[in-house]
């Protein structure tokens, strides 16, 4: 994912939050279930379509503490592979004419 892509969760996805920040996302497209952490909690939720993987990355700094220097690379692989599941996609800009 590049961090200029928009990353956008997927509607009919159901996001559960359990106890200590920790949740269920469940698609009932493909009754596929995903455990996600407190971070993945945060990524989650922003993922709105308004906002870069930069933007999402600076909400996690913003929530937490001590956030390592890596955390854009893992949270691109980890919005990768909920895309590759089907719990998100990406805006695409209309091609001007």
């Amino acid at each position: 994912m590049k961090s200029t892509e928009i990353p956008i969760a997927n509607p009919v996805a159901v996001l559960r939050e359990e106890f200590d920040d920790w949740a269920v996302l469940f698609n009932p497209d493909t009754a596929e279930a995903v455990g996600i952490n407190p971070i993945g909690v945060v990524v989650w939720k922003q993922m709105d379509g308004r906002q870069n993987l930069d933007q999402i990355v600076a909400a996690v700094r913003e929530r937490f503490a001590d956030v390592p220097e890596q955390a854009g690379k893992e949270v691109s692989v980890f919005v990768d592979d909920l895309a590759r599941r089907g719990f998100v996609g990406f805006e695409i800009e209309a091609a001007t004419l």
